[in-house]
């Protein structure tokens, strides 16, 4: 039987739950693809899957929503083999095996094809940040250029990704973080301002944009989302994308109460169909052009999963975490 290198999750724990073993190698079927698979970024997501929070997943499972790598089979002939590719959602991690290993099987509807001659720890970085980022900025806020975006939850790696591609689009960006040090991370990102967040930057953004923001993107999650919706303007959205507190619900929500007069609130959660491929190649054409940055925090080979992981939880790094195989 061939076998495979890959990050087990047997249950709820610390980082030290996830382990390295040689598993089978899994084999495509019609309909499915499989990914050899070179780097995959790191999500929060990831982290509440592992802490045995929300309701999403069974035990024991490969995590890892999101990985970049070639194609080895594609029985139904959707992607030739050695095509580059980036595979997220669609259970992946979650209720099938994900990124987390060397080789992945995943529906092709969960595969979306690029071509590229970055390193493959920046190809890792990319996907399911840009297809939140993306989505948010699109079918979340409707973003225009000209318009003015509040990042709540600037230095999340999705923070930083909507504030290059928020900037890259023509918008105003202001992005927040609880760290006045990380200023200039934002910055260097495309944050046309930073307003540093004791829990309210309400009063603190209208001063900066005395009408309220056009859009907001809510990173942190339901602490926050009230103050948030105080700093938009009428007829403004907010889109509700992450959840860095991990609180996820707003108890005894009274939307007359919460919500300001005119105030429109939506959410994102997307999946690979909402990352169009010609985005995704746009996106890394004009990396590979210098013309845009991705935000990476720090780069993991296979074997320090377990640092990553402690990383990722601390909020100790900055930007996105990527972890390249082999």
């Amino acid at each position: 039987m061939t076998t495979m290198r890959a990050i087990v999750l047997d249950g709820p724990g610390g980082p030290e739950a996830l382990t390295i073993r040689e598993v089978p190698r899994p084999a495509a079927e019609p309909g499915q693809v499989l990914i050899e698979i070179r780097a995959f970024g790191l999500n929060r997501s990831e982290l509440h899957f592992r802490q045995g929070l929300g309701s999403f997943g069974s035990f024991p499972r490969v995590p890892g929503i999101e990985a970049t790598g070639v194609v080895a089979e594609a029985p139904g002939g959707e992607f030739a083999r050695g095509q580059q590719v980036a595979a997220m959602m669609g259970g992946m991690g979650r209720t099938i095996d994900g990124g987390y290993a060397e080789y992945v099987v995943v529906p092709a509807s969960s595969v979306v094809p690029f071509s590229s001659g970055l390193d493959w720890s920046v190809l890792g970085a990319v996907p399911e940040m840009l297809q939140t980022a993306h989505g948010s900025l699109t079918t979340g806020v409707d973003a225009r250029p000209g318009d003015s975006l509040l990042i709540r939850g600037g230095t999340s790696s999705v923070g930083l990704a909507l504030a290059v591609i928020a900037k890259q689009r023509g918008l105003t960006v202001l992005a927040t973080t609880r760290d006045a040090a990380k200023a200039d991370v934002l910055r260097a990102a495309g944050a046309d301002h930073v307003v540093v967040d004791d829990g309210a930057v309400a009063d603190a953004v209208r001063r900066i944009v005395p009408e309220g923001v056009s859009g907001a993107v809510e990173l942190v999650g339901a602490p926050a989302l009230r103050d948030t919706l105080r700093a938009t303007a009428v007829h403004g959205t907010v889109c509700f994308t992450g959840m860095l507190s991990d609180q996820w619900t707003v108890p005894d929500f009274y939307p007359i109460d919460f919500l300001p007069n005119g105030v429109r609130l939506t959410a994102y959660s997307g999946e690979a169909g909402d990352l169009p491929a010609g985005v995704l190649q746009g996106f890394l054409d004009a990396v590979a052009a210098d013309e845009v940055s991705v935000p990476i925090g720090r780069v993991y080979p296979f074997d320090d999963i377990v640092r990553a992981h402690a990383d990722m939880e601390a909020g100790a790094v900055a930007g996105k975490l990527v972890v390249t195989v082999g």
